[in-house]
């Protein structure tokens, strides 16, 4: 549901904390407890208080006709969004079940088959474990030796994850970075999406990440990262600078029209109702 409630209540609790306060600072005027100037102030404050209130309350109606509308449009803007797409999901830590339900009912509202493949990748990486894993095998992969390589790992995996086909280096690292695992890896995807479920990475973690995100996003289909309303810490600074999209409200059938509409080529940018958000919906594709 296209909901702003939470928000638009929380605004109006702290205009009626602010109404009390001023009217409470007032009868202490009354008493004499204040000078005749701090009273007038009080009252003009307590009338723009007063008048601030009143309009989170037709704000908040307003936004409930506006949910209304969305969900009676919401099947339609999403029928067949996704037709024939295949959509693969990459989690950063473990899968988590909030979210790939709030990911799969995109899909299937949209259209779309269930997901091409699902993984959730291993955070923090042990780049040790890494570097053993790869000693042994062919030049190609051996060329990932060594921390200073990490990025450029990273970079090479997350190509592989959209492209599918003979992923020799997902294979390869399987046990270092592979925690869950679904689907199959030889089908290319035409879009991905990204879940972070784990506190933000430091280090070797990190720079391994920013490659990866980066390996998505060089493939040039659409890679968005998603999260809920209530994800602490939020995860969109991280997907912004990396150069995804981004839905901050997956759980919201707002947030998987945005979804959808940025699987399906609308233009990239960050959507959703927390602050920093471009808006709420992207411009629908054609």
């Amino acid at each position: 549901m296209f909901d702003f409630r939470y928000h638009v209540a929380s605004l109006a609790a702290v205009f009626i904390a602010l109404v009390l306060g001023i009217v409470v600072g007032v009868g202490l005027s009354g008493s004499g407890i204040t000078k005749e100037a701090d009273l007038k102030l009080a009252l003009k404050q307590r009338d723009d208080a007063r008048a601030n209130l009143d309009a989170a309350r037709a704000r908040l109606q307003q936004m409930a006709q506006t949910a209304g509308a969305f969900t009676a449009a919401y099947p339609a803007l999403m029928q067949d969004r996704l037709q024939d797409k295949s959509v693969a999901i990459l989690f950063i830590g473990p899968t988590d079940d909030g979210l790939a339900q709030a990911i799969d009912k995109t899909l299937s509202d949209a259209g779309a088959r269930p997901a091409v493949r699902v993984i959730s990748v291993n955070v923090p990486v042990d780049a040790a474990e890494i570097d053993a894993a790869l000693a042994g095998k062919p030049p190609q992969l051996r060329q990932y030796l060594g921390d200073a390589k990490l990025q450029a790992l990273g970079s090479a995996l997350g190509a592989e994850y959209v492209d599918g086909g003979e992923t020799p280096l997902w294979k390869a690292l399987g046990r270092q970075l592979v925690g869950e695992r679904t689907g199959n890896v030889i089908q290319p995807a035409d879009g991905v999406v990204v879940a972070r479920t784990v506190k933000p990475q430091q280090g070797a973690s990190a720079t391994f990440l920013r490659g990866l995100y980066h390996g998505l996003v060089s493939t040039g289909v659409p890679a968005v990262g998603v999260e809920t309303t209530s994800a602490t810490p939020s995860a969109v600074a991280t997907f912004r600078d990396r150069g995804l999209s981004t839905v901050d409200d997956v759980d919201l059938d707002t947030g998987r029209a945005a979804l959808a509409f940025l699987l399906a080529g609308a233009v990239g940018g960050q959507y959703g109702v927390k602050a920093g958000a471009d808006q709420i919906l992207p411009p629908a594709p054609a």
